[in-house]
């Protein structure tokens, strides 16, 4: 059974780790931290993304899909560059456009990397989508069918939560800024949870480098908080085994 990661050994227990994600810097937010120690350990980590993301800006005039697409394609590559993550697989689905996708054919899709990859633990989105987001919510149902589809024996399927101290914390900043819709994160105890990472000192930096890589998303929130506040506000990561998940 999984343990709460917060040494290296612990996090040796994870083994190959395979994150499925929605959008370019979901990954990061939720994981940065995380994929960073694995692969600075030897540990293989893959990453998977469904869409580029190319609706995800508040100025569409300045940043049409067809230029955001391109740009966030490569924001991503040097995110996961600066993280250690040298794998990378794209779905190529349309931003916004999950949900309404042909769900048999994605399940295939992720089952296959799945296989291919031998993934010990798989990180993903709850049911909630974390943040509410269709694709976010999609990309959660797709991945737990693969999961269940193809997972090596033994190995883990962790979803992304919140604990109740960080949301309490930024609840301020979050309805102000309106980062997550109306009732999101889930939220859970730290001591229920299968993966809680404190992140501190040089891994947090790196995880801050990494986010900052993606410039399009990071850089508005970068310059609001400061660069100290940010750091602060992304200083958690926290997963909850599926079995877990409040039903």
């Amino acid at each position: 059974m999984l343990t709460k990661v917060a040494t290296l050994k612990e996090i040796k227990k994870l083994g190959t780790i395979l994150g499925i994600w929605a959008h370019p810097d979901d990954e990061a937010y939720t994981s940065g931290g995380l994929m960073k120690l694995a692969a600075d350990a030897g540990q293989r980590v893959v990453c998977i993304t469904a869409t580029a993301g190319e609706l995800g800006t508040s100025d569409p005039d300045a940043w049409p899909p067809e230029v955001l697409r391109p740009q966030r394609i490569s924001e991503l590559k040097d995110c996961l560059a600066t993280l250690g993550v040298r794998e990378h697989y794209w779905l190529d689905y349309a931003d916004g456009g999950c949900a309404d996708s042909d769900e048999q054919i994605a399940v295939q899709r992720i089952a296959e990397i799945i296989d291919h990859v031998k993934a010990d633990t798989v990180l993903t989105f709850g049911p909630d989508g974390y943040t509410g987001h269709s694709d976010h919510i999609a990309i959660s149902r797709w991945a737990t069918a693969a999961f269940a589809k193809s997972a090596i024996s033994g190995s883990n399927l962790l979803y992304v939560t919140a604990s109740v101290d960080r949301v309490a914390k930024w609840e301020t900043f979050h309805q102000e800024y309106k980062i997550f819709e109306s009732g999101y994160p889930s939220v859970s105890r730290r001591e229920d949870q299968a993966v809680n990472l404190q992140l501190s000192g040089a891994v947090l930096e790196t995880k801050v480098e990494a986010l900052k890589k993606q410039v399009t998303q990071t850089e508005a929130l970068v310059r609001l908080l400061g660069i100290q506040r940010y750091s602060d506000w992304v200083s958690e990561e926290s997963f909850l085994r599926f079995t877990d998940w409040p039903s």
